[in-house]
């Protein structure tokens, strides 16, 4: 099971950190990923870390950051310089054995609930 939380309002510019606490799972076992969906659109790829390698969406290059504490099973997302097309639920995924990449949805075996962000004007 996967729990994201770390959600909220904030201001344009302002920063939040997202967490996903893994329960039941290691997630060191796992290539892990952020998704995020605004109303009205489809889910979409915001990051992803492997082993070895993170790789991030251009529209979020340069502001958010993916980690993992393998210590703590959570996986986080920093993110600075929020704008206000960032408004989204985000949701944490994690990826079992290798898929064919990350950035899409279907690469992912199990999901978390979302976390909703909401970054005003």
């Amino acid at each position: 099971q996967l729990q994201a939380s770390g959600g909220g309002l904030v201001q344009a510019g302002g920063s939040l950190r997202l967490s996903c606490a893994a329960s039941g799972r290691t997630l060191s076992l796992y290539s892990m990923g952020w998704f995020r969906q605004a109303p009205g659109k489809e889910r979409e790829f915001v990051a992803a870390a492997t082993s070895r390698s993170t790789y991030y969406a251009d529209s979020v290059k340069g502001r958010f950051t993916i980690s993992r504490d393998n210590a703590k099973n959570t996986m986080y997302l920093q993110m600075i310089s929020l704008k206000p097309e960032d408004t989204a639920v985000y949701y944490c995924a994690a990826q079992g054995n290798y898929r064919g990449g990350y950035t899409e949805r279907v690469r992912y075996d199990y999901w978390g609930q979302g976390t909703l962000v909401t970054v005003s004007s």
